[in-house]
């Protein structure tokens, strides 16, 4: 069925996107366009042990940017693409993504990982090691402190009860939560917690795989019935054009992240985004 795929621009608190002016113009651009999402990753620090992310690249903290963009923008989705979750502590951050969702209007979308790079964990002094089972019980807490009238939550990693924190999130009983990572541990946590899955440069080939192991994991997990279907959003790692975009949606891909072109300027980004609302978004 056409006009059934969606698209979101990705990075946009990244490299050239980070300054004010430019992300403004972009996000503005997107919202034009039609775009449902703009998404902003993170990395609080980057090693010089790393060689795939030069350690001075900018990183404007997603919360921080896209509570930025939501004052110059209107309908366009905020999507936390994606925060490192074990890195949190996590009532701060529900502090702080409750008081994004409100100011947007309800516009969060919650994406969470878990992260690669242990010399960014030994930099926190956070544990590498157990970061995956830190991230289901952050996931948890910050649904009860989101949504309960009592909220109480007694885990290995966190523990609190007789606490309220308000506003809560404009969306209830929470915004929706996406998961990214490949690890049978990060498809299990998309199954049975999460809205939506994302992946991160992929191609098609990739991309199918992924969701035949979603599928798979799927077979093995039990998933409430109150999220519904699991949306998949893939950023893909390949020139999009309406062909291929089909590609992916016959796959079963619910949204394409698209990653801007590296190294252009404020003008060719914006074309970049106006060339894909006036051929693609709509039409796929």
């Amino acid at each position: 069925m056409p006009g059934k795929l969606k698209f979101g621009l990705a990075s946009i608190n990244i490299g050239v996107s980070s300054y004010p002016e430019t992300m403004v113009r972009l996000a503005q651009a997107a919202e034009a366009a039609r775009f449902d999402t703009v998404w902003g990753g993170e990395h609080v620090v980057l090693s010089e042990a790393q060689q795939n992310i030069p350690p001075n690249s900018r990183f404007l903290d997603p919360v921080v940017a896209l509570t930025f963009i939501a004052a110059q923008t209107r309908t366009i989705r905020l999507g936390t693409g994606l925060i490192l979750l074990p890195q949190r502590n996590p009532l701060v951050l529900a502090k702080e993504l409750a008081s994004l969702d409100v100011l947007s209007g309800g516009r969060l979308i919650f994406g969470i990982g878990v992260g690669w790079s242990k010399h960014e964990y030994d930099a926190l002094g956070e544990s590498f090691k157990n970061r995956g089972a830190r991230a289901d019980e952050y996931l948890a807490a910050m649904r009860a402190i989101w949504s309960e009238t009592k909220p109480a939550y007694h885990g290995r990693f966190v523990s609190f009860a007789d606490v309220q924190a308000y506003p809560h999130p404009l969306q209830q009983p929470y915004p929706p939560i996406v998961v990214g990572g490949r690890s049978p541990a990060a498809l299990r946590r998309a199954v049975e917690q999460a809205n939506g899955w994302f992946g991160w440069a992929l191609d098609l080939d990739e991309t199918s795989r992924a969701i035949a192991d979603i599928r798979e994991v799927a077979k093995r997990s039990t998933r409430p019935e109150t999220l519904g279907e699991l949306e998949i959003s893939i950023a893909p790692r390949v020139p999009i054009d309406r062909t291929m975009a089909q590609q992916f949606a016959e796959l079963g891909v619910h949204r394409l992240v698209l990653i801007p072109p590296r190294n252009a300027d404020t003008p060719a980004l914006e074309q970049f985004i106006d060339t894909t609302g006036n051929t693609l978004v709509g039409q796929v």
